[in-house]
Formats: C-alpha cells, structure tokens, sequence
C-alpha cells in the first residue's frame, strides 16, 4: 500500500495533544505551587529529606562567620515601610489561591543547619511585604508577587509601574496601597521589560477599555510586544520543565526545601494579560512628561531583558533601575534555559545610566529594596557595573591562558571589595555559572577538546564506565566513601553515573538524593539550592505525572503572532517520517482575514502568506480564537469537524496525513534519570 494511505489512526489524538510552547512557557513563568507536604524537623522528612550532615553545618557555620564582618543594611530592608501586609493570602474569584506568603513564615526564625545563611537572610529580607515610600511622591508594593509594583504620583491620578504578574495581585497591591494613599484614577501604566512579572497583572489595574481610548497612556520600550509574546515560544516545554527545577516547583515551602529564589519568593499564579503600548521608548535618553511627570528614560536592550528600559524622576532625583540591577548577581544565563546574555553591554548600560543620572539620590528597582544617599547610590551602580565586567573580562584572560570553562568556574574569584558586598551575592545568578555565560557567548558549548567533539550520550557512556569501575557495588562503595568525606561534588559525579547505567537501582538513587540534599543546604543560590533540592525529590517520587496549569492566558495569546503559532507548529513534525511527503495546506483565520499556506517538504513545514497561484490539497477556515482554544484543548476537534465552526475544504484525508505527523512535546520527561 502506499504510504500516502498508511496515515496513523492517532492523528486526531495527536491533534488535541499538541500544547502550543507559549502556554507552557507563561507556566514556567507562573510556576505553580502545589500544597506542600508538612516536614517534621528530626531525621528524613515525609518525603525523605535528610538532616544537614557535620560537613554541611560546618560550611553553612562558616559562612555566617564571614557575613558578620560584612556590611549587612538590614535596617534599609523596612526603611519606608508604611504599612505591613500580613497575612498575605491572595484568592482568585473561584477561591483558588494566587499568592499564599504565609507559608514562608518559617523564615521568621533564625538560619537552619539545612540553609545557607547568606541565601536565608535573602529569603527572609524578600518575606516583608507591604507598602513602602521611596521618596515623596514614589511608592513601591512588596511582597505582593515576584517582582514590585511602583506607584508614581501624577498630576490626575497614579502611573503604575510593573503591574505584577497577575490580575489578581496587581489588583490586591493596588487596594492595599488606596488603603493608605489617596485612592485616585491610574492614568499610566509602564512595563519596563518584557517579562510577565512585569506585565501581566495590568488588567488588575485598569481595564482594556481604559487603554483602548486611550484613557490611560501604556509606556514600554521598543521591541517590547514582540518580545513578550514570542520569547521562549518555540523552546518554551522545555524551559517549563527545567523551570520545575529552577524555581522549586514541587518542592516543599520550609526549612528543608524552597525559601525563595534570592530574587523574591515565586510568581503568583492568576489570571494574566498584556495591553498594547500606546508609546514606545526607543531612544536614550529619551525624556517625556507623563501625567504631569517628568521622566527621563534609558533604552536598554539586550540586557536583563531583550526589550527593557530605565528611567529618571528628575524632580525626585529618583533612579528606576528595571532588573538591569537589583540587590543580587542576576543571571548571564538561566538555569531554566534562555539566550545567554552579553555581560560586556549589560555593564555598559549600567556605566551609562552612572554617566547619566549623577544627581541620583535613590535607587528603586523591579525586585528588592531601594538604595538611599548619593554617595550609596553610586557604589551601588559601580558595583553592579563592575561584576559583570569583571566576571566578563577574567573569563577572556584565563581562557586566553588555555583554561576551559570548567576551569574557569573554578578560578575565578571577586575580588573583596565586590565580593563582600550582599547586594551582588550569588543569590540567584552565580559568578560560576556567569563565568560559563561569557564562555559560550564568545566560543559556543565546544571546549577545543577533541575528546568533547563527539563523545557518547550519557546513556552509552555511563554502563561502560560502571563495568569499568568494577560494577555497581564498588561504584557505590566509592561514592558512599566521597559523601562520608564530605566530598559531595565528586559523590555525585559518581552516583549519576550509575543512575544512568541502572535507572532502577534503588540504593544508587537514595544516596545521590542524599548527597543532593547536602549540596542544596550548602548553596547560596536560590535557584542552585531548589535543583538540587528538586533533583532529590523526583529521584525518591518520581517526575511529575499532573499536568501545569494553563491559568486564563487566552488574552496574551491572541497577541502573539501567528507566525510564531505556526513556528510551533513546525517543531512538532516528525522529519524522519514527513521526509518523502509533499503536501500544501491552506489556515484562512476568518476573523482577520488572514490566509496561511503550510508546505512540507522534505520534512520540513514552512509558512507563509497565501499567494494567489497556491493551491493547496485541503483548506481550514476558522476563527483566530478558536484556533487557539482548539490547541489549548478548550474544545474537542472531532466535534468541530462535526459541526459548522470548523469548515474543511479539500482532501481530508491529507489533513489527517498532515496532522498524523505532529507529535506533542512531552508534558514532563526524566531530568535526573534515563
């Protein structure tokens, strides 16, 4: 028979398994929380969390020994406290909880053997949440969500600044702050990035209607729409999974798991948005009076975010700084995973805004707590500044010397006047991890070690090295002899190996969760401590079965661009199998009048506009909304071929050849097993 006829019977099936990457990707970055288990506080917890071991609680002793010789401005964490917001539990309109900071309070009481001392300080300075005035006239919500919101005095009303990630936040930080300020209309709203902390709550603050008359003004830097919507799209299943990891998704809340990410506590999961700007800032710098306000803003691209800006309040002598600096070493590289970003522009940005800004008296940013005083204000941006440059320009030497980026990690050290700073600690990026950043972002993944070229997967390396090793028993004695040395980096090593040559060998995963346990008490990052921490809980449980939340996204969905649908749509083709199939298919999204002609060939989909002279096999008409809610799983497509919704025009029987090749990327697959 020919193969034109021996399509799969699972194509329908196929079809509604198809999870459009943007929706796990808004997961990734709303990582939901499920109820946490209770730990107990002696021995392994309920779900086998060991204690802090001797060499765990020395390490973790030192570092509180090093931190009381550093400055440690506690008191700027509550200065400009207005009102406190306790117990903060933020319910949607269905009682689902959105934000829960109540189940942080354990971070009331002193650092634990079980936690770095340094990221727990961090944690409990990220658990004060409330409202907060930078200067008169400027005022920041924290501990409202992952990020701050910023409110700015105006002539007829409030310009909000970063409204949250979800509606629901956004709209509670908002009636706490009118509980203490006058309540007043919101004339402006600005997303200083394009990051969905930043923008996603915006209906929680005013409504569509407000900023489709233009009622009030939404101000965001150039290339802001694009990015919102389409970043992380066609990697984004994969990034939500590693973002399970990165941000401690199913870990528990408590001494023993996740105590934040050093740059707040986690999203909040709600309902959220994106509005359409009505100005773009594209220029540096670039001033504009907004409701009354004089602002002064910094284009600042391809930095924290790929479209961000600051800005100036001169009449406040007040300095926005986004996320181009916040009061930790940000990431040069995500451990959810993302472009790496290039340090050498991201300290120029900062020596640009130093240049810019002179008179400065404060600093407030998109996370954390402000910064007051001149003469603060400038060691702080200096510090900034030079971290990343100092982490960029000592890779290039040492690699200039031949050393590879594992050497390198291992080399480079702060110097102590950066080094002994809190506000660049490696609460969420890591001078580590950075120090790779630069490495690939000026040499790629490849060492210049041929043995690197072509090596095995782990899967065909890891038996041969075992058998190698004299067999499972001497493997596990000899990490079982690192781990009681407190050698827990080298234990691991081991320990992984054998997983991955015997994924079933029980004794082989309980001990490298334990020695997981060990490196994520050590970590004084947030992020290093949840994966290793989350590495040791899906070794004892299992990866997750359950499916991520989609929360209500359709509203940000619309706003993406087809062509990124359609994208997606092309990384799901199976290749091998589509390699000897051409066909043409016509997507006519009635609603907006728009005409797509797929193509594939040799096995790959292309897209484009349709052109007269296309003539495709089989034709789809529906509306964009619907197409959507079809790939959200909102409907049933048998049924829609039933009925009058969904019209299909041609051969069917090359829709389901076509859609017999789409294969959905993976819900939830092994990270620390084969």
């Amino acid at each position: 028979m020919s193969r034109w006829l021996d399509f799969r019977p699972i194509a329908l099936t196929r079809l509604l398994n198809i999870r459009l990457v943007v929706i796990t990707t808004v997961c990734a970055l709303l990582i939901a929380c499920e109820e946490p288990p209770v730990a107990t506080e002696a021995g392994a917890d309920s779900v086998g969390h060991t204690p802090a071991s001797t060499f765990t609680q020395t390490a973790n002793d030192a570092v509180a020994d090093a931190m009381a010789s550093m400055d440690r401005d506690d008191l700027a964490i509550s200065e400009g406290l207005i009102a406190a917001a306790g117990p903060l539990v933020i319910t949607d309109d269905q009682g689902g909880v959105v934000w829960d900071l109540s189940q942080y309070d354990f971070l009331s009481s002193s650092a634990p053997a079980t936690a770095n001392p340094s990221l727990w300080r961090q944690a409990a300075a990220n658990n004060l949440a409330g409202l907060f005035k930078v200067v008169d006239g400027v005022y920041q919500l924290r501990g409202f969500d992952l990020a701050n919101m910023t409110l700015i005095e105006g002539e007829r009303g409030w310009i909000v600044v970063d409204p949250l990630t979800s509606q629901e936040t956004a709209k509670a930080a908002l009636e706490f702050a009118f509980q203490h300020l006058p309540a007043a209309p919101v004339t402006a709203v600005l997303f200083t990035h394009s990051h969905i902390d930043h923008f996603g709550g915006v209906f929680g603050v005013t409504t569509a209607e407000a900023v489709a008359s233009g009622e009030v003004e939404v101000i965001a830097p150039k290339g802001f729409m694009a990015e919102a919507t389409s970043e992380m799209v066609l990697a984004g299943r994969v990034m939500t999974r590693r973002a399970d990891f990165m941000y401690g998704r199913r870990l528990q809340r408590s001494p023993r798991g996740h105590i934040g990410s050093g740059l707040g506590k986690q999203p909040a999961i709600g309902t959220v948005a994106i509005a359409q700007p009505s100005q773009i800032i594209t220029e540096t710098p670039e001033s504009r009076t907004i409701d009354g306000v004089s602002f002064v803003f910094q284009n600042v691209p391809g930095s924290e975010a790929p479209a961000e800006f600051t800005f100036y309040l001169p009449e406040h002598r007040a300095f926005c700084g986004a996320e181009l600096v916040s009061r930790n070493l940000h990431n040069l590289y995500t451990l959810r995973g993302a472009k790496v970003r290039d340090a050498l522009r991201w300290s120029g940005y900062i020596d640009e805004a130093l240049r810019l800004f002179p008179e400065a008296e404060v600093v407030f940013n998109s996370h954390h707590w402000p910064i007051w005083g001149e003469q603060q204000v400038v060691e702080f941006l200096k510090q900034q500044r030079d971290i990343y440059k100092y982490i960029h320009d000592q890779t290039l030497r040492l690699a200039g010397q031949g050393l590879g980026p594992e050497e390198i990690a291992e080399a480079l050290t702060l110097p102590e006047s950066l080094a002994s700073s809190f506000a660049i600690r490696d609460y969420y990026g890591t001078v580590k991890h950075n120090s790779k950043a630069v490495y690939q972002f000026y040499f790629g993944w490849y060492s210049g070690n041929p043995a690197d070229l072509d090596p095995l997967p782990r899967t065909d390396s890891a038996p041969r090295y075992v058998a190698l090793m004299g067999g499972d028993e001497a493997v596990l004695a000899a990490a079982g002899e690192a781990a009681n040395e407190g050698d827990y980096r080298w234990a691991a090593e081991l320990l992984n190996i054998l997983v991955f040559a015997e994924p079933g060998n029980s004794r082989a995963k309980s001990m490298l969760a334990g020695v997981y346990d060990q490196l994520g008490y050590q970590a004084e990052s947030g992020p290093w401590r949840d994966v290793y921490l989350s590495g040791a809980f899906e070794l004892r449980t299992g990866a997750p079965k359950e499916s991520l939340p989609t929360s209500n996204v359709i509203g940000l969905l619309q706003e993406t661009p087809i062509e990124r649908i359609f994208e997606l749509v092309a990384a799901t083709v199976n290749g091998p199998d589509a390699a000897d199939l051409d066909l043409v298919l016509e997507v006519h999204l009635t609603d907006v009048d728009r005409r797509y002609t797929l193509a594939l060939e040799n096995g790959v989909l292309h897209h484009a506009l349709r052109v007269e002279g296309d003539e495709p096999s089989v034709s789809l008409s529906v509306t964009y909304p619907l197409f959507l809610r079809i790939l959200l799983r909102d409907v049933e497509i048998t049924e829609l071929i039933a009925g009058d919704d969904l019209n299909i025009t041609g051969s069917k029987l090359d829709l389901l050849r076509f859609l017999s090749l789409l294969e959905p990327h993976s819900d939830y697959f092994n990270l620390v097993t084969p």
